[in-house]
């Protein structure tokens, strides 16, 4: 992998690219001490000074506390054009499972994954390899795929602590075809919104149209995906309206001008910056003011495109004849992208939602966004392309801290007798009666990876603050293990609420049945 030492953070914020606080937060506390300095001056009394002095830096300091009591989330991305390849035996480098602090959010953007007829069809049934290497390696570690949005050969996966789900809302997704004039999914983008503790995050992965030459197609196909992206949210009905909008993937802009020669040299011998300007992407930054809108890191890393396949080699094919025609190598450059878009502050005060009161959700929760790390690992060889790695810092204040449900387990459970269990509904929320409670054993994988479930309360949506029983019978593990129960609506797709975790007994059917040993006088049988 690069070295990523020396490349230097770059960070945004919902308020300003460059201000740690917003405007009108520092000219609040201009005033205040300004104030401050005229009660010096004419007070009299040092009692009454001293007591305005001290009322005024506590108003003061506590306007800055507003905009401090921030807490940071680690969200690490990867894209990769996996070229219909199998995956490689081990991700666990690609997704950095040892880095500290651990990761809150994986986000994983594929395309050109394998989408044969039969094998697409198959994939739709169960989950395809990729998917599940992923979550084969973060489960144990204590991740749970949240969502997953495919279309042909574009699949884009959200993974979660299990401590965030509860707080990971209101999840859409969605698709866009731009292959054969928006006929065939094999080019376009695939999305994936959800709030996070209160705030809009937005990530949409594109598979762009191919080739030098098509630059400017690559441009009306993303202006196209965003026109045509649509959410059922009132605040947030198209992509650009989220707070943070991560824009990634195979864009397939490529270095121009440059020759062969020129391109290879500079990237032995790691002088990048020499082809920055010719990359497609960095010069149509410069004309478009959509793109000027998204940031992106240094490109401090090699181009991503194209290798022999199980090398760290450029493309060596020789030139191939089809027909008269002529083949070629094809020039190395940086199709794999990750950029990231804060949405503009003036856009928030055109809105037509917006308010006073938006205004000042604006400044009390403002988004920060600082890139930690922009690389590709190029010890991956399985396709021509290599994955590009991204890690973010996410600070923010939460605007929601309280789960919707809450969960409570009764006495000890065992599959010898049935389990009892409550739930209580908190907030108002779209419940159902189609809404479930599943058992998860601890290093379950998704929603669907339970033990077994109950249906909540079966003839009527419970009330706010309700205690509801239920239980679940005759249907229980019968080893041991660590266990937790999750609420899963319907309405919203997702898991909102767990009970604390708690152990299952082993069964005493176990040892009948003969899935362990008995043991007599501290004997096995």
């Amino acid at each position: 992998m690069s070295d990523t030492s020396d490349v230097p953070r770059v960070r945004s914020d919902s308020t300003s690219s460059m201000t740690s606080q917003s405007t009108s937060a520092r000219l609040m506390l201009r005033q205040r001490l300004a104030q401050l300095l005229t009660c010096l001056e004419d007070l009299s009394s040092d009692d009454e000074a001293n007591e305005e002095v001290s009322r005024t830096l506590d108003e003061a300091f506590h306007l800055c506390g507003r905009y401090t009591n921030r807490e940071s989330f680690r969200l690490h991305m990867v894209t990769w054009n996996v070229s219909t390849a199998e995956p490689p035996a081990d991700v666990r480098s690609l997704l950095q499972l040892d880095s500290q602090p651990a990761t809150d959010l994986y986000v994983i953007g594929l395309q050109e994954v394998n989408a044969t007829p039969v094998r697409y069809i198959s994939d739709l049934i169960a989950e395809d390899s990729w998917s599940h290497l992923f979550m084969d390696t973060l489960a144990p570690m204590g991740y749970i795929k949240v969502t997953s949005m495919r279309m042909q050969g574009l699949l884009l996966i959200l993974f979660a602590k299990q401590v965030h789900l509860p707080f990971i809302r209101d999840i859409q997704s969605t698709y866009t075809r731009t292959g054969l004039f928006g006929y065939w999914g094999n080019k376009g983008g695939v999305s994936v919104r959800f709030s996070f503790y209160g705030h809009m995050l937005c990530f949409l992965n594109c598979h762009l149209a191919a080739h030098m030459n098509y630059a400017l197609q690559r441009m009306d196909e993303f202006e196209y995906i965003l026109d045509t992206q649509d959410f059922d949210m009132y605040n947030t009905p198209n992509v650009l309206d989220h707070k943070v909008v991560f824009w990634f993937g195979d864009l397939n802009f490529r270095i121009a001008d440059h020759g062969m020669h020129f391109l290879r040299s500079s990237i032995n011998n790691g002088r990048f910056n020499l082809l920055w300007e010719k990359d497609q992407l960095t010069m149509m930054k410069k004309k478009e003011p959509i793109l000027q809108e998204f940031e992106e890191g240094p490109l401090r890393f090699k181009p991503t495109y194209k290798f022999d396949r199980f090398s760290e080699t450029y493309d060596t094919r020789a030139p191939k004849t089809w027909f008269g025609f002529t083949g070629k190598k094809r020039k190395p450059a940086w199709t794999d992208r990750i950029l990231w878009r804060i949405k503009p502050k003036a856009i928030e005060a055109e809105d037509e939602n917006s308010s006073t009161t938006s205004s000042v959700d604006d400044d009390e929760y403002p988004v920060k966004v600082m890139q930690e790390m922009y690389t590709c690992d190029v010890s991956y060889g399985v396709s021509d392309h290599k994955p590009v790695i991204g890690t973010f810092n996410l600070e923010m204040r939460k605007k929601v801290e309280t789960p919707l449900v809450t969960l409570t387990v009764e006495e000890h459970w065992s599959a010898d007798e049935n389990a009892t269990f409550t739930y209580t509904i908190l907030e108002n929320f779209e419940s159902s009666t189609w809404d479930w409670i599943g058992l998860y054993k601890i290093g379950f994988k998704s929603a669907s990876d339970y033990s077994t479930f109950a249906w909540v309360k079966d003839d009527e949506v419970a009330a706010i603050g309700e205690v509801v029983m239920v239980q679940i019978k005759n249907e229980l593990p019968l080893l041991a293990g660590d266990y937790v129960l999750g609420y899963y609506s319907t309405n919203m797709q997702t898991l909102i609420a767990f009970s604390p975790t708690f152990q299952i007994i082993e069964s005493k059917r176990a040892v009948m049945e003969g899935l362990v040993p008995e043991n007599i006088n501290g004997h096995e049988k």
